[in-house]
């Protein structure tokens, strides 16, 4: 027979864990691992450290299923890992999610149908977002951190033998990136200037 054990998460340093805490205890968890992460941190150290700790019949219970995951996908990600070692998921707030029942294993079948729908309209607004960008003139990628006229100063100066590393030093490229402008042909396009930091909204 495995245990209960909890996994408590408030998403700010200010909230507090105590009630949850409080009501898992009350639950019979014997155990509880306590984060103060943001839903969409994936670096939930305590809820990994719990996963691999899991043994044949334990049973994680949360207060609220909002406590485990930030989407259905998410969900059915932890969800699946969970049963993946033998264990089962419990949720308080909702009951229907106990995985150790008929009605808890659909629930788990049907968020795996909602999880590949999610990802399939990320995915579809993705794709859409970068072609509106395209045919609205949007540079997609890293931007170019020089302008034509650098780009032309570059050519003159590798013609009339100045050094890659000098050039690199220089305009603060790389010694590769130099040589590929300096063999690239000449444009007459008109460029603006970006930080190398700039991203451009989809």
């Amino acid at each position: 027979m495995g245990q209960k054990i909890g996994y408590a998460r408030v998403s700010t340093v200010g909230q507090t864990l105590d009630i949850q805490i409080k009501t898992l205890k009350e639950f019979g968890c014997v155990k509880i691992y306590r984060e103060k992460a943001s839903g969409a941190d994936a670096e939930r150290s305590q809820l990994k450290k719990l996963i691999a700790s899991l043994g044949e019949g334990d049973i994680v219970v949360v207060t609220r299923i909002d406590r485990l995951a930030r989407s259905t996908f998410d969900l059915f990600s932890i969800v699946k890992e969970i049963t993946n070692k033998k264990s089962q998921f419990h949720s308080i707030a909702e009951p229907w999610t106990d995985t150790s029942t008929s009605t808890g294993r659909l629930m788990l079948a049907v968020l795996g149908g909602l999880a590949d729908v999610e990802r399939d309209l990320i995915r579809t607004r993705t794709s859409e977002g970068r072609v509106r960008a395209i045919q609205q003139g949007k540079q997609m990628g890293r931007p170019s951190r020089l302008t034509t006229v650098q780009k032309r100063e570059i050519r003159a100066k590798r013609k009339n033998g100045t050094a890659l590393k000098s050039l690199a030093t220089t305009y603060g490229l790389s010694e590769s990136a130099i040589s590929r402008i300096a063999r690239s042909h000449d444009t007459r396009e008109t460029t603006t200037e970006f930080p190398s930091d700039t991203h451009c909204d989809s």
